[in-house]
């Protein structure tokens, strides 16, 4: 039985969370702001008079032929600016995405066992039944795809989220196996995919079979998802589709911020800003690593390879009394749990998903100070 509202614990500040360790953002506050400003009148004293008009529904062109130098060098992929379309962000996309397959006929999508359940929303509120894939110890199981009935299949092989492990090599090499002989498709979500820290980026699963995959990117960790900017590299047969889904005029992307990032691409600002995040975040993820190993050994953080978060397995059964007693700290972070697709087999241990690339830099060193005082 519940407790009752009047006498149930409460958390210490009745303000809301006082340090955020909930995954998915990066740290705000070290947006480039200076470098932005410089980027954004640049692009506007360039910008011809029609740039500031409805434009093309694919996005501006000087935004989409930068991101096809950047994403090709950066991350493998291989395709053109005509090929790209501009969207207000992961979930914009995915709707885009999603109504085609339906118009398509068809009827399910294959998605991994744990992730954000507003993806699956997405594609369930087109018409789409999510069927979760096997998830073992390596990571995501692809080779049985073809028993799913599903045409197309959602996927974060750079860093898949939560669990963060990457999709393995002959795993790879089986969904594209998969798209080619079935005609499937596969939406990959570039999650993490620039923040690798101890070897080379795992290449986009794009580069292997263009034609099949549809890569998907945003500006949200790198840079911040309030720009509400992202990108879907679409192959041939589905481009035409996806501009029409996306309306008759670029209503979504607002054209200064796309002019502004282009120049931002262009100009190096973005690399730069992605080298220093990477070596920042780095940072703090040794930082993590070594107070569990003093303050909590018993807890082991896995998925740290790459990304801006952590998993920390826990005793079993004490998942849901650290959520609790992290509340009570002002600590907004979630257990596994979370994460895991209702249809899915049972999480393979307790665990919490930390991310430790949210806070600030003043804030950082107190919310790991009060992570290790809830952990068992």
């Amino acid at each position: 039985m519940a407790p009752d509202s009047a006498t149930a614990p409460r958390p210490r500040s009745s303000r809301g969370p006082t340090h955020n360790l909930e995954p998915g953002n990066p740290d705000l506050a070290s947006f480039p702001r200076a470098e932005w400003l410089k980027s954004a009148r640049r692009a506007l004293s360039a910008a011809p008079h029609d740039a500031l008009g409805y434009g093309d529904p694919r996005g501006r062109v000087e935004l989409r032929t930068a991101l096809a130098a950047y994403l090709a060098r950066a991350r493998g992929v291989r395709t053109d600016p005509d090929r790209i379309v501009i969207c207000s962000g992961f979930v914009h996309g995915l709707r885009l995405l999603a109504a085609v397959l339906r118009r398509r006929g068809l009827r399910s999508l294959a998605v991994e066992s744990y992730g954000l359940d507003v993806h699956w929303g997405v594609a369930e509120a087109a018409g789409l039944r999510t069927v979760p894939l096997p998830f073992d110890e390596l990571g995501t199981c692809t080779g049985g795809l073809a028993g799913t009935g599903t045409g197309a299949v959602l996927l974060t092989p750079s860093h898949q989220f939560p669990m963060g492990v990457p999709l393995r090599p002959d795993r790879r090499a089986a969904v594209v196996d998969w798209a080619r002989r079935t005609g499937g498709l596969i939406l990959e979500d570039d999650y993490d995919g620039e923040f690798r820290y101890d070897r080379q980026p795992v290449g986009a699963l794009q580069g292997l079979d263009p034609d099949r995959v549809v890569y998907v990117g945003t500006a949200s960790k790198s840079l911040a998802p309030g720009l509400r900017l992202g990108w879907l590299v679409l192959p041939p047969s589905l481009a035409s589709e996806v501009v029409s889904a996306k309306g008759g005029t670029d209503w979504s992307c607002g054209v200064l911020d796309q002019l502004t990032l282009a120049e931002f691409i262009t100009s190096g600002a973005y690399d730069r800003h992605v080298r220093a995040s990477r070596l920042r975040y780095r940072r703090r993820r040794d930082q993590l690593v070594a107070a569990l190993a003093s303050h909590a050994p018993s807890v082991r953080a896995t998925g740290i390879a790459a990304g801006l978060h952590a998993v920390l397995q826990l005793p079993p059964g004490t998942e849901q009394s650290v959520v609790r007693a992290a509340a009570w700290q002002g600590l907004l972070l979630h257990g596994l749990t979370r994460y895991r697709h209702a249809d899915a087999a049972a999480e393979p241990y307790d665990a919490l998903v930390v991310g430790y690339g949210t806070p600030p830099d003043h804030a950082w060193a107190g919310a790991l100070d009060a992570l290790c005082r809830v952990l068992p």
